[in-house]
């Protein structure tokens, strides 16, 4: 399922919408190149949260932030520097997934064939400007479920 965001404020409010549904346990994959909005997105899903979007930045030089102060907390890992499997399993990301909060993974494509076995993943793809197209799919029951309530 394809929607297209006109600006950054559309792909907050989009993140605000799906925060709606998460539940803990809830994982969220996001593919998309440098600067394609993965972290506007989860922006938007921390504020539907609870959280201060202030306070959400990309944890890229520090791999994960955790937000707890949320109605549900919120685990948001950046692997844009890691390259190898390995380095993802050694950063004990398993210990997050399926836990008491939603966690939020950009540049999931690194973890390959470490990809949980339910998630939902948005694609988002750089239009022109500030317009993207986020490309919604689902795998795994929990995801699918997920999916058909956020669109």
């Amino acid at each position: 399922m394809d929607v297209i965001s006109q600006s950054v404020r559309d792909t907050l409010g989009i993140g605000r919408r799906m925060a709606k549904y998460l539940e803990a346990g809830d994982i969220l994959c996001l593919f998309g190149e440098l600067g394609s909005g993965k972290t506007i997105l989860t922006k938007g899903i921390a504020e539907g949260l609870g959280v201060d979007k202030k306070n959400v930045t990309s944890p890229s030089f520090v791999l994960i932030r955790e937000h707890r102060q949320a109605r549900i907390p919120l685990y948001h890992f950046d692997l844009y520097r890691l390259k190898r499997p390995k380095d993802i399993l050694a950063l004990g990301m398993d210990e997050y997934l399926y836990a008491d909060g939603v966690t939020v993974i950009e540049w999931a494509n690194r973890l390959g064939t470490l990809l949980p076995e339910n998630y939902l993943k948005a694609e988002i793809f750089i239009k022109q400007g500030s317009i993207r197209r986020l490309r919604f799919s689902s795998r795994g029951r929990r995801a699918k479920e997920l999916l058909g309530k956020i669109l």
